[in-house]
């Protein structure tokens, strides 16, 4: 109880508020603006959360991500260009709603869908993450070992175009995590004599230019291949039909609650993430469709589906992160960064190590959620405008914030070097359909993979016959076999990005 109390206090604190209307905000500029994805966002604003505190980092970080979700079905409604990849399903319902003159009703039902996915989500975490913490901590390396395989198969095989491209992805990023002083023998490993590579290669400054500086690296690409912009207006907020009946609500309801569970397994399911959330979510409820329906065409549900299950699948991927310290998306590995910048594993034990932390991020959580309809309610109209600012502005911006961020959070130009490099490799592979998504999972659980695999091969003293009396862990193993081999078939998944 005393914890809760701490965690509930930590949430209320004036930092702590203002982290989460700030985070609210800046989350729906990046939805709004076409180009900017949330783990861009994510990735510049972790260097900017280094004098908060834990509780205000990671509810200005959770506030981004929500909103940065909730932000995209704008520009997917009024522009037919979704802010977000996630939101690319809104458009096919909420786009004909705008030209139909029902372009503010459509933006209603995304927010409202966003804010009930959210939030049934969220207590989806607060009731199951504990518990599977505590089932967590009877695994030992061999399960661990097993279940981390299992993961990043999975995420190999949905976070690219290519299962093979992106199993090289996932190893490379375990690869480029064994840079520094081995953790057992304390012997320099593939340093090159460097000192700043002692500590290993920086967190957020891999994260920074593998995901902020190689993505604006693509804009800038595109910007300038681009003769002539082509100039879309934003659909007329002159409407006569923008409230929502009862009867609309009742018609609704029952998606909503469908939509929100598929986005809640694709977030505990590590590799799926939102877009698939989204596309899998619109999928079900056509094909639920009932006589009257009209998607396609401009129906509610449509804009509903899709909204219910991106905004779910944020809470519940960080399941996984809390009870086993396994990020299943690139926004929970981003927030595994912004953890450990404040000196804190994610992992079973930090429900007992840092228990009114995890308070405190529960009832943010919530509080942004409340901050999200209020905001999103009152900026209905001017959030839709943002989306006419020109990418030759958004680019040199984002550019000097990943420096600036960067160098802030190490007060070291090396750091800034490495985010250098590592946005041209992230650019490079993205060019040619390498999986950045895998590469930084592989990255940040590599040395978390590298000791349960050694002290697994302690245990079972190299014996293959050993692992006959680890049953999950053969159970991991076996599926994630049987997942490598189907997903080696072309055409096998369609939506992708685990954001």
């Amino acid at each position: 109880m005393e914890d809760l109390l701490l965690g509930i206090g930590d949430a209320l604190s004036p930092d702590a508020l203002l982290a989460v209307l700030f985070g609210i905000l800046m989350g729906y500029v990046v939805g709004v603006l076409p180009g900017l994805s949330r783990p861009t966002a994510l990735a510049v604003a972790v260097p900017l959360t280094y004098y908060l505190s834990p509780v205000a980092a990671i509810a200005f970080l959770v506030g981004i991500t929500k909103a940065s979700a909730a932000g995209g079905a704008t520009s997917a409604i009024m522009l037919n260009t979704p802010g977000e990849p996630s939101s690319a399903a809104t458009c096919y319902d909420g786009y004909p709603m705008a030209r139909a003159g029902k372009g503010k009703k459509a933006l209603k039902i995304a927010l409202y869908a966003s804010v009930f996915g959210d939030i049934v989500s969220t207590l989806m975490l607060i009731a199951l993450a504990k518990p599977l913490a505590a089932f967590a901590l009877k695994f030992g390396p061999v399960e661990m070992t097993a279940i981390m395989i299992f993961a990043l198969t999975f995420i190999a095989a949905l976070s690219g175009g290519s299962m093979f491209r992106g199993m090289i992805s996932g190893i490379l990023g375990i690869f480029i995590a064994t840079v520094g002083l081995d953790a057992e023998s304390g012997t320099p490993r593939l340093t090159f004599g460097m000192v700043d590579l002692f500590d290993g290669v920086p967190l957020i400054a891999t994260t920074v230019g593998m995901l902020a500086f190689a993505e604006m690296l693509l804009q800038a690409e595109a910007l300038m291949a681009r003769k002539k912009a082509g100039a879309t207006e934003i659909a007329t907020m002159e409407e006569t039909d923008t409230s929502i009946s009862r009867a609309e609500v009742r018609r609704v309801f029952p998606t909503l609650l469908r939509s929100t569970g598929i986005g809640v397994g694709a977030g505990i399911i590590p590799g799926l993430g939102p877009t698939i959330g989204a596309f899998l979510s619109y999928a079900v409820a056509k094909k639920l469709a009932r006589p009257g329906d009209t998607f396609g065409e401009g129906d509610i549900k449509g804009v509903a589906a899709t909204e219910a299950a991106d905004n779910a699948v944020l809470p519940a991927s960080l399941i996984p992160l809390f009870a086993i310290g396994l990020p299943g998306s690139v926004s929970a590995a981003v927030l595994v960064s912004a953890f450990m910048v404040h000196g804190i594993t994610p992992g079973p034990l930090i429900f007992e190590e840092n228990a009114a932390l995890i308070y405190g991020v529960y009832f943010s959580m919530i509080i942004a959620s409340l901050v999200m309809l209020a905001v999103g309610r009152i900026g209905l109209t001017f959030f839709a405008r943002i989306g006419s600012v020109s990418p030759a502005i958004i680019i040199p911006v984002v550019f000097a914030l990943c420096v600036s961020g960067t160098f802030l959070e190490a007060h070291s130009m090396f750091a800034v070097n490495v985010m250098f490099v590592f946005g041209v490799l992230g650019y490079i592979m993205q060019r040619y359909g390498y999986s950045v998504v895998a590469f930084l999972i592989g990255f940040v659980v590599g040395p978390m993979f590298e000791l349960s695999l050694r002290q697994a091969l302690i245990v079972t003293g190299g014996r293959l016959d050993v692992w006959l009396e680890h049953p999950i862990a053969l159970t991991m193993l076996a599926i994630s076999a049987v997942a490598a081999v189907v997903f080696m078939f072309p055409g096998t998944r369609k939506f992708g990005g685990a954001d």
